[in-house]
């Protein structure tokens, strides 16, 4: 299994949502809370919107700058708090695409692509 973890979300009539052929999906969106992390995540990438790259993974690895903390599963997703940005969201199924089960905490960095 992959320590680390790429995707290269973008928006689409201002929603962000990613691709990835690899485990099956495409424009598949983030909802309820993540957007507004992503929001924050991104304020300092120009032209964002139209693609960055997200690093991410269940553990801390060098360069990460967010952290996020499982809280609770619901409708097959998974809700997870980041203290940094004091903000709640839900991962949707698609997590489990690159993880077994939901992970207690992922870190994450995002940058130009």
């Amino acid at each position: 299994m992959n320590a680390l973890f790429v995707i290269f979300p973008y928006q689409v009539e201002g929603t962000w949502v990613f691709d990835d052929e690899r485990v099956g999906l495409v424009r598949e969106p983030f909802v309820s809370g993540i957007p507004e992390m992503i929001d924050q995540l991104v304020k300092d990438i120009p032209d964002a919107t139209q693609g960055f790259k997200l690093i991410f993974s269940p553990a801390p690895f060098p360069g990460y700058t967010h952290k996020l903390v499982w809280r609770r599963e619901e409708y097959g997703g998974n809700w997870y708090y980041s203290e940094q940005l004091a903000l709640e969201g839900w991962l949707c199924p698609a997590l489990f695409k690159y993880f077994p089960s939901a992970p207690p905490e992922l870190y994450a960095r995002a940058e130009n692509k």
